[in-house]
């Protein structure tokens, strides 16, 4: 069956049209400061709902029940790279960033909420330009096709395909019988999630816009900030917990804080992988903490407090890819460094908004391999891995498999060629897992995830790369086999 083009043309207008919306949200921001950015803005919005229109007049008689796995995962990865691109206009029409290469990238790292930059001041950009960057991250936390499906249930029946393109995951199980419906009661939980962050942020040291750009960057474990020195600049603890609380909360599963709002906080206490994800953060932060204090790190001995909460901030921000900094966390050494690298890899739970190979990946490849060793004693036992209680499927345990086979090859291959273009040994390493994982830090010179000076063609792929992490591989490598294209 050839794949159906105009259901493809059609989704992708829908959410043009959409996206429109949240730009000119970020245009009336641009009006509220008066800033330079309101023209860039308004031509940019101008643009993208042209283009919008102009797709969904193309494929308005697109037969919209014979679309499949096919035309799921190429509108998922198409939605991403078109995005991307529109929604770099304002960067690049404004002049903030001179070229397409560094405005895509920028763009990308939003959406996909990665975090990386080529901005060196974003303190020096207007309000408008700063609010757009937070709301691309915001977006991209809950996924914008899941937005498209809770908002516009013009997809019917086969909206499916789209969340399952975008929501993927080794267990991915819906608490309502229609797709429309678990989109929009993700959403809701996502909305409310934020705006309770933005009051507690609000009332503390931060002014208002401030506090929901923080809001939206931390819940959608994006890492964007309105300042420089990111949430240092506050020096503040109260800042820190919260920030600390809005990270974890995104790193865990939205479906529980749905159940948790009906007064439900039995699936809480019953999700294995989410005890887990909660275990492995306190372990690293007491190592990690017991690190600076061995050393001296931070204000040592004599500030008990803020030495562990300096820690503790750098440990949850990395292990749920959300990529804030507090402080200099590379001159805590080489140790820290592996350590970096590790948080990385395994981040937070499946159907967060954080990316890596998730805690659940993780706990299934754990017991997979402490029954294999338990047969090689008794081989004749039957020893199924469970999670939650129950039986894990073979085929499961086999895709959790393939996917972290996948994902080690890929980052193998992308601190390779960033290599061969030029970046240093622990750089080349950090930037491939940090993209691929969407955490946004690094390490060496590129620590804070600064970007502008390495090369184009490194610009390019890691763009490539974050978007591949972000939809977790194989929605956008399955593209790139012929067999996909057959009929």
């Amino acid at each position: 069956m050839r794949i159906n083009v105009l259901y493809i043309i059609k989704t992708l207008g829908s959410i043009l049209i959409l996206e429109t919306i949240f730009m000119l949200v970020a245009t009336g921001v641009a009006f509220v400061y008066e800033g330079a950015d309101r023209m860039p803005f308004l031509v940019s919005s101008g643009i993208m709902s042209g283009a919008g229109v102009l797709f969904f007049i193309i494929g308005r008689k697109a037969d919209e029940y014979r679309a499949g796995r096919r035309e799921g995962m190429l509108t998922v990865t198409l939605t991403w790279t078109v995005l991307s691109f529109f929604g770099m206009m304002p960067f690049y029409l404004g002049g903030y960033i001179d070229n397409i290469t560094d405005a895509y990238l920028e763009t990308m790292s939003g959406f996909t909420t990665t975090g990386m930059t080529v901005l060196d001041d974003v303190e020096s950009l207007p309000r408008g330009i700063l609010f757009w960057r937070t709301l691309m991250q915001w977006q991209g936390g809950i996924g914008m096709v899941v937005f498209t499906v809770a908002l516009l249930p013009m997809f019917g029946g086969n909206a499916s395909q789209l969340f399952d393109a975008e929501t993927t995951g080794f267990s991915h199980e819906r608490f309502r019988p229609r797709v429309t419906q678990v989109a929009k009661r993700l959403s809701s939980v996502y909305v409310l999630l934020t705006l309770l962050v933005t009051f507690f942020l609000w009332i503390g040291p931060m002014n208002f816009y401030d506090a929901l750009s923080h809001a939206m960057t931390s819940i959608s474990t994006g890492g964007y900030s309105t300042r420089n020195v990111s949430i240092g600049y506050w020096n503040s603890s109260y800042v820190d917990y919260i920030i600390m609380i809005s990270m974890c909360m995104g790193g865990m599963k939205l479906p529980l804080f749905f159940f948790a709002l009906k007064g439900d906080f039995k699936q809480f206490r019953n999700d294995e992988e989410t005890r887990w994800y909660l275990l492995y953060m306190l372990i690293f932060i007491m190592i990690t903490v017991s690190w600076l204090f061995y050393n001296g790190f931070e204000t040592g001995f004599r500030d008990v407090e803020n030495t562990i909460r300096k820690g503790a901030f750098q440990v949850i921000s990395l292990a749920t890819t959300t990529g804030f900094t507090t402080s200099e966390y590379v001159r805590w050494g080489e140790f820290y460094w592996l350590i970096t690298v590790f948080l990385m890899l395994i981040c937070g739970c499946g159907g967060s908004t954080s990316g890596g190979l998730k805690m659940g990946r993780a706990l299934v490849l754990f017991k997979n391999m402490l029954n294999e060793f338990r047969k090689q004693t008794h081989p004749s036992a039957v020893l199924p891995v469970r999670a939650n209680g129950r039986a894990v499927s073979h085929d499961i345990i086999y895709r959790v498999h393939i996917f972290a086979l996948v994902y080690f090859l890929l980052i193998s291959f992308s601190w390779l060629f960033l290599l061969i273009n030029g970046l240093g040994f622990e750089e080349a390493l950090a930037t491939s897992v940090s993209a691929i994982s969407n955490v946004g830090l690094s390490l060496g010179s590129l620590a804070d995830g600064q970007l502008s000076g390495i090369s184009p063609v490194s610009k390019w792929y890691i763009s490539f790369i974050m978007m591949t992490g972000r939809l977790e591989i194989f929605t956008v490598l399955t593209l790139l086999l012929p067999g996909f294209w057959r009929r």
